[in-house]
């Protein structure tokens, strides 16, 4: 079976979803009901930033199909969290994957990392970041079918206001088979933040259940699993895996519990961004990819998003 990443709305039977009814086309996701309940007299209908990927996009040229729903680097001019380097190149798709690499040439620049009290010059990480068109926003489920790559790196699909304010974050994980320092393959991070960006502050719940880890001893990059999250309102958040509910936060005690967004909750729309990063916290503390011959040209993110936007949910996938 081909894995896909989709994402779909949440809507009223007499909401119409954008442009095109996609119901029509028949998907491999069809047949993996949205886990969420979508209310009553609600309905979920796709959405057409939803992409199944089974087109050819090469790292050099996308193409038309691609370009349509997708942007081949972050939402602003940043580059990632240091040392991460993000490039266009360094995305493609084919086989029907959206396909993200890591690469450390042996003339990458050395970069400044700080994390905390904390700083290091690191020779950089070259990998790949998308964002999607198409903004969404409550009530909203996005699910990505993915298997993480077996790297040291972060592997996220996440979705984050314009203004880099409001952040869920549907898989944010680090696959690889080295030590983690607690953060492993069998870990998925189900969480959110809230951001005040002047004088910078960062919120988010500091939970036990934001870290999941499943009762059987699951290893993330073993196989694929669908990771979802379904935005229901400003103040609920539900995250299911494999189609089973598995965290649900709710109230404005674990959403906002300091009032950085002045009582609204998540309330804005969001950009989805698919990349690897090789995050600067773990960068300082030598848990990511710690030498220039270390393999990581072979790491990669392949992903794909099937089933446009319903007005509720969407779905993602990652190899």
């Amino acid at each position: 079976m081909k894995r896909k990443l989709f994402t779909i709305c949440l809507a009223s039977l007499q909401f119409a979803c954008a442009a095109e009814n996609l119901n029509n086309k028949s998907y491999e996701w069809d047949i993996y009901p949205v886990p969420a309940n979508a209310g009553d007299g609600m309905v979920w209908k796709l959405h057409p930033q939803s992409d199944d990927f089974n087109y050819i996009a090469d790292e050099k040229d996308k193409g038309k199909e691609f370009y349509a729903k997708w942007t081949d680097f972050y939402h602003n001019h940043w580059t990632g969290p240091a040392p991460t380097i993000w490039q266009r190149d360094h995305v493609s798709v084919s086989d029907g994957f959206l396909k993200i690499r890591a690469s450390r040439p042996e003339d990458v620049p050395l970069k400044k990392v700080v994390s905390g009290p904390n700083t290091k010059e690191l020779p950089g990480t070259y990998t790949g970041c998308i964002t999607s068109k198409t903004r969404v926003k409550y009530p909203v489920y996005v699910e990505a079918y993915a298997k993480l790559s077996n790297s040291t790196m972060a592997s996220d699909v996440w979705m984050l206001s314009p203004d880099d304010t409001q952040e869920i974050d549907i898989i944010e994980a680090y696959g690889g088979d080295r030590d983690g320092g607690g953060y492993g393959a069998d870990r998925l991070h189900l969480s959110h933040h809230i951001f005040i960006r002047q004088p910078f502050k960062d919120y988010q719940p500091k939970d036990s259940g934001s870290w999941y880890k499943d009762d059987k001893g699951t290893l993330w990059r073993d196989d694929f699993h669908r990771v979802g999250v379904f935005w229901k309102d400003p103040f609920t958040l539900e995250y299911y895996v494999d189609g089973e509910l598995v965290r649900t936060i709710s109230g404005k005690d674990i959403i906002d519990p300091n009032n950085y967004t002045g009582g609204t909750g998540l309330v804005k729309d969001m950009d989805i961004i698919i990349n690897m990063e090789d995050q600067s916290w773990r960068a300082v503390k030598g848990l990511s990819l710690r030498m220039r011959t270390e393999k990581c040209g072979r790491s990669h993110f392949p992903c794909r998003l099937d089933k446009g936007l319903y007005t509720g949910p969407r779905r993602i996938g990652f190899l």
